[in-house]
């Protein structure tokens, strides 16, 4: 079997590697420099140049300006995106695009995505409901309104609380995960302006800006509330396996850093990556990204594959956040480490790279969490 990239893959990542090379992460904002204090917007020169390069469209299809790529070229395109810290919501964006394309009414998706594909539509998704431990869908409640008919209803009303939305005080379109009476799960569509919708500002453990999402009695259209089986489910999965993809293109430009540091650095007239204790931490963390690298590509490749449950990947995207998870905080943790003072340094960015791991580690569960799901999961399968 071929297990190369495509050609469209490929060139995605050259496109994608073009971009970011503007990007200079030593200009992130650092919560360390600046407590409390947060950027006011994402980055929209570089949102600007992702939109002319086709970048926001790489998962669209023509129809409505995209590329029809699949998510494992959404996740070759995240990797390079972590590498620079990029301060733009292309995971979030894309997968809600994708979602809407997927799952929604074709109304809806023309209405929205030719827009997201140029740039002009920025959106994102609340994945954490109100506290982040328990299901997204179970913090808001959507209940039918004004039946159009016997059986649909022309809108829903939306009540509950999604909390550390990135970047939802920028956001055209947030994508919220809800619960019918009938506990079925559904994905509202909701324009942040609209009334009893309340953004409070909230601060990751990178700086970048987050919100809680308070919806009281906001009313969405029958078209704006997507409750195709499945849905939400193939959101978070995307969501999950993005994040995963964000988490390698950190981790690996950590490494490339912490290998370009310890090959300089000297002591008693040898650079210390000639030591072996520095060595073997080293090469612990390089195995660590290739474990992250595999689950990853399996994971995106599961839900590419994934036609109707027909082939779960529920099990798979487990794997990869527990690899992801555990694997960037041992990377981050070991670089500081061997980095020494300067691994302490807020003027040096390792500790910028740190702050983002952390994030990107706890972000839609930790290797716990996710090692608890697998455990569930097994246990309903078992082998035999």
């Amino acid at each position: 079997m071929d297990f190369t990239f495509t050609e469209e893959q490929q060139a995605a990542v050259e496109a994608a590697r073009a971009v970011f090379s503007g990007v200079v992460p030593d200009r992130v904002p650092s919560p360390s420099l600046s407590p409390g204090a947060v950027a006011e917007d994402i980055d929209r020169r570089l949102w600007g140049e992702l939109a002319s390069s086709d970048l926001l469209g790489l998962t669209l299809s023509e129809e409505y300006g995209g590329a029809g790529l699949d998510p494992v070229a959404l996740c070759l395109v995240l990797r390079e995106a972590a590498k620079v810290l990029a301060r733009v919501p292309l995971l979030e964006s894309c997968a809600v695009a994708m979602a809407v394309e997927r799952y929604g009414e074709r109304a809806l998706a023309a209405e929205l995505l030719p827009r997201a594909a140029r740039g002009e539509l920025v959106l994102t998704a609340g994945a954490n409901g109100r506290t982040g431990h328990d299901p997204a869908e179970r913090a808001v409640t959507a209940r039918p309104e004004g039946e159009a008919g016997d059986t649909a209803p022309a809108g829903w009303v939306l009540d509950g609380v999604q909390s550390a939305v990135p970047w939802a005080q920028a956001a055209d379109r947030i994508a919220v995960p809800a619960h019918t009476a009938e506990g079925r799960p559904v994905l509202a569509v909701v324009d942040p302006t609209s009334d009893g919708v309340t953004l409070a500002d909230q601060v990751s453990t990178s700086g970048e800006r987050l919100a809680e999402v308070r919806l009281d009695g906001v009313r969405v259209d029958a078209r704006e509330l997507i409750d195709a089986p499945g849905a939400w489910d193939w959101l978070r999965a995307l969501l999950t396996t993005g994040t995963c993809a964000l988490a390698l293109g950190l981790g690996e430009r950590v490494l490339a850093m912490t290998a370009a540091y310890t090959g300089k650095r000297e002591q008693f007239g040898f650079p210390v990556a000639t030591f072996q204790a520095v060595a073997v931490q080293a090469a612990d963390r390089y195995i660590d990204l290739r474990a992250m690298e595999v689950t990853l590509w399996q994971a995106a490749w599961r839900i590419t594959t994934d036609a109707g449950g027909a082939l779960p990947a529920t099990g798979d995207i487990a794997v990869t956040k527990i690899w992801a998870s555990d694997g960037v905080r041992r990377i981050v943790q070991t670089a500081q480490h061997l980095h020494g003072g300067f691994g302490a340094d807020t003027d040096y960015p390792l500790h910028r790279y740190h702050a983002w791991a952390k994030q990107i580690e706890l972000s839609l569960g930790p290797a716990a969490a996710h090692e608890e799901a697998l455990g569930d999961l097994l246990a309903a399968h078992p082998l035999g």
